[in-house]
């Protein structure tokens, strides 16, 4: 060995001798947080700013640079955006958990933010709590000119022989399940709310000639569908339903697409492992903002290049608050209730 390479190694090992044995950081905690609301963009944040009075900001490192700061109110709701798309959810949820700038222990995490929703399950407008989060964009794909005869759509799942063969769950994030008692006081809580609508979206849904497509919002409970490739169209729609029964054994109803919240609630999950967050207080909220499909006589590129035209995003995004505020409030209202996990109803 070389009498450098030599004296290397003997200061490296001293050194570790003078420092004793390596530990792990200890975990501190500071604010502790009864809700965090977890929003993507800035309107889905804007409405929670526009009803709440929220008092302080705190910069987290690693937070998007768009959306750099959580802001509090005093009595212990907190408001943080991470940005569009799954990996932004990540990064940022995963900043804020490890940060330990706050005490999430106990927090419960609102994800409310606007989606796609499928006509035979909601309207524009409609607010949908999930049961189940199911990743759409963990799967094989053939173009669908391509694929072999008697298949009905270009995608299966990661090693299988057909579209119709539930995959092995290799990557962990492809579906998850949300506590059954948090989602039941959600529902219950928000049933009754005064939802807004649009002249716009009452007329682009009257297109519709069945419900619940053609009615007025309302608050639902169906399952959430994650991918970062935006789709539209009937046969896509048929995929994300059928995808939805095979990764849930059949349980599962898909209602609303979005891109982030199976990475958000897998941050969250990694934080769990550690003791710094709780999976038990997890609520997902997603607002219909336009349709996965058109109705008879709109094409498919038609429902996708021309979405605004729908009219639901001005609702959807009202509603994020006006569904998702009940729950919210009685949290931090009757936090002896809830402090130690979900009341029974």
């Amino acid at each position: 060995m070389p009498h450098f390479t030599l004296r290397a190694s003997l200061i490296a090992a001293l050194t570790l001798l003078s420092l004793g044995p390596v530990q792990a950081a200890p975990v501190t905690h500071s604010q502790p947080v009864k809700v965090m609301i977890i929003s993507m963009f800035g309107p889905e944040g804007q409405v929670w700013r526009d009803h709440l009075k929220f008092n302080r900001k705190v910069a987290v490192p690693g937070l998007s640079p768009d959306y750099p700061a959580v802001s509090c109110t005093s009595d212990g709701i907190c408001l943080m955006t991470t940005g569009m798309g799954h990996a932004n959810a990540a990064a940022s949820v995963s900043a804020l958990v490890w940060s330990r700038q706050f005490d999430l222990r106990k927090t419960y995490f609102l994800i409310a933010g606007i989606a796609g929703i499928d006509p035979q399950q909601g309207t524009v407008g409609s607010a949908a709590w999930a049961r189940y989060l199911v990743d759409f964009g963990i799967q094989w794909e053939l173009d669908a000119r391509e694929i072999p005869a008697g298949w009905k759509t270009g995608y299966l799942g990661i090693n299988t022989k057909s579209p119709d063969e539930k995959p092995p769950l290799d990557y962990r994030t492809e579906v998850f399940q949300l506590n059954e008692s948090l989602l039941q006081r959600a529902v219950a809580l928000s049933k009754d709310a005064k939802l807004v609508d649009s002249k716009e979206a009452a007329a682009f849904r009257a297109r519709y000639t069945y419900a619940p497509a053609n009615q007025p919002p309302a608050v639902i409970q169906c399952d959430t569908l994650a991918g970062d490739t935006w789709f539209s169209g009937t046969k896509l729609g048929e995929r994300a339903r059928d995808w939805t029964k095979l990764l849930t054994d059949g349980k599962g109803t898909y209602c609303t697409t979005q891109q982030e919240d199976n990475a958000t609630y897998e941050a969250l999950k990694r934080g769990a492992s550690a003791g710094l967050t709780d999976l038990n207080r997890v609520a997902v909220l997603r607002t219909g903002s336009d349709f996965d499909r058109p109705p008879e006589g709109v094409s498919d590129a038609d429902n996708l290049l021309k979405y605004q035209e729908q009219g639901g995003f001005v609702p959807a995004v009202q509603n994020l608050y006006l569904a998702g505020y009940p729950l919210v409030q009685s949290i931090v209202k009757d936090w002896a209730q809830w402090k130690d996990g979900v009341p029974a109803q």
